[in-house]
């Protein structure tokens, strides 16, 4: 494991060998190394390289070695969801989502520079948000993408480039019991990949805003097709 900086991008690296490259960037509020373990509970093919982006915002105290891609109310997320509103977020595009996507389209021009072009591209909550709005919005070569407990966001801007990526696998999963990012609505952002030709393998499970064995078991499953 080694700490490198990637374009304007500090990230964590690990692996050895020629296999697919998976970047995997962390969720809002989550240290920069929150996901860095996965490479070692994860049964990936052999050879797999492993690049964890941290977040460019440092959240500081109380919230410790807490980062951001951008800012989030996630007491906002829960209220509206508790007071029968539903997800009003969605159609909203969050300020910092375009500096971010520049950050992270300049990391994956660094990987496929220096570990190859098999590259999968995903993320854990607002970091599969990020992860899918890259996909969506560049011409990126993606091997596939990862969406790990995600939600819609920008959705007017969204909605017509799903077809620009017909055929792009997706892995997705999402709790039924999740209560900051409803399951519904990544029940609606799987079909909106769907309808535009992706291949979608969805894994709805009991429980929350985490990641279970069931998932790691199934992105490791996905990752070896």
């Amino acid at each position: 494991m080694r700490r490198e900086r990637w374009g304007r991008l500090d990230a964590v690296v690990s692996g050895t060998g020629d296999g697919p490259v998976v970047v995997l960037m962390h969720g809002f509020g989550a240290p920069a190394e929150d996901l860095v373990s996965l490479a070692d509970h994860v049964d990936a093919p052999a050879g797999t390289r492993w690049v964890f982006p941290a977040a460019p915002l440092e959240l500081g105290l109380p919230f410790g070695e807490a980062r951001a891609w951008w800012m989030i109310d996630t007491a906002r997320f829960v209220r509206d969801i508790e007071s029968g509103r539903g997800a009003t977020w969605t159609h909203e595009v969050p300020p910092g989502l375009a500096e971010c996507r520049e950050r992270v389209t300049a990391l994956l021009g660094e990987v496929r520079a220096r570990l190859g072009e098999r590259v999968v591209l995903g993320g854990f909550s607002q970091g599969a948000m990020l992860a899918c709005d890259v996909a969506l919005r560049t011409t990126e070569p993606l091997a596939g993408l990862v969406l790990l407990s995600a939600t819609i966001v920008a959705e007017d801007e969204w909605r017509p480039r799903f077809r620009a990526r017909r055929g792009l696998r997706v892995f997705q999963s999402h709790g039924r019991d999740d209560g900051l990012l409803p399951y519904a609505v990544a029940e609606r952002l799987r079909m909106l990949w769907e309808d535009g030709g992706a291949d979608v393998e969805f894994v709805g499970f009991g429980g929350g805003h985490e990641l279970p064995p069931v998932v790691l078991d199934g992105l490791g499953r996905w990752l070896g097709e």
